[in-house]
């Protein structure tokens, strides 16, 4: 049994000798959560990823930055409040660390506006994808850190909250990183979107994550991650994203941590694309629905 076969098994395992005894207590302690979905999977199928997301059930939804050219502010506006959806995040693309700051700022500045202009809450942002494993100075976690104060300093201004995004590929790949980038980031404007999945997926532990930044937390990305080969046609890296349930994430652990620290606010599930042939993006939502509420005891 190699490495990932064994860590794929004991997480396994105790994750599903800890979900049996969780429903009761994730329903007492997790009701100031709400949960939304990402219309990631559907691709550029936006309009039909909110009737869907809607239909099953999830309360928001997060949107890439193709959704800026998409719609214009005030027609996302009335289709969302159409469908009870509530607008939780953009996610606003690259920061830029070798471009010009101000250029950097002006720009999740303006899609931060959008946000704001199209009822939503919130704007994430990562740096910059480049081939896995990411190589990392500490200087460049000490720039970012910096940058992202800026540009949260300015979508504070606007009313829109941000969150940065702990990501494979990204500077904050390596958990090492990601403290280093939020200790030279400032508090009040930086906060975190933590991901489970890329945590994970990176070296890290999820549940730890969500315990040692309780006070950064901005919202929550819940997905799930298995181990493939890095030779696997078409894949960044060694790893493929689930629905929820079907990965090594120990969401039972995430989950109480998540309690203990008593967040209240928005959990997007995400999943990139449709994992396997012959499913539909719908089909994947509800799967990780019924995970949810069925083995891990929330309300949706």
């Amino acid at each position: 049994m190699n490495l990932y076969s064994r860590r794929t098994f004991l997480g396994t395992s105790a994750g599903a000798l800890t979900a049996a005894a969780l429903p009761r207590y994730a329903r007492a302690l997790t009701s100031g959560i709400h949960y939304g979905y990402a219309a990631i999977t559907w691709g550029a199928e936006e309009r039909q990823a909110i009737e869907d997301i809607a239909s099953t059930g999830y309360r928001g939804i997060q949107f890439r930055a193709n959704a800026l050219t998409d719609f214009k502010p005030a027609e996302l506006k009335q289709s969302l409040a159409e469908h009870k959806l509530t607008f939780v995040a953009l996610s606003s693309g690259d920061v830029l660390l070798d471009a010009q700051m101000t250029d950097e700022v002006a720009k999740h500045a303006s899609h931060a506006q959008f946000v704001k202009d199209a009822g939503g809450l919130y704007l994430q942002v990562l740096d910059k994808l480049e081939p896995y494993p990411r190589k990392v100075t500490p200087d460049q976690c000490v720039r970012l850190g910096k940058l992202l104060t800026e540009i949260g300093k300015r979508t504070a201004d606007i009313g829109i909250p941000m969150g940065y995004h702990n990501h494979l590929n990204t500077i904050s790949e390596h958990p090492d990183n990601l403290e280093r980038v939020l200790e030279n980031s400032d508090p009040k404007y930086v906060k975190l979107e933590l991901d489970m999945a890329h945590s994970l997926a990176g070296g890290g532990d999820p549940a730890e994550a969500v315990l040692k930044y309780r006070d950064r937390l901005l919202f929550l990305h819940l997905k799930d991650v298995i181990n493939i080969p890095l030779n696997t046609p078409g894949t960044q890296y060694p790893f493929k994203f689930v629905e929820l349930g079907k990965g090594r994430v120990d969401f039972p652990a995430v989950f109480k941590a998540i309690n203990k620290v008593g967040f209240k606010g928005w959990a997007v599930v995400e999943l990139d694309k449709v994992p396997e042939a012959g499913k539909t993006p719908k089909q994947c939502a509800i799967i990780s629905r019924d995970y949810l509420t069925q083995t891990i005891g929330v309300k949706i």
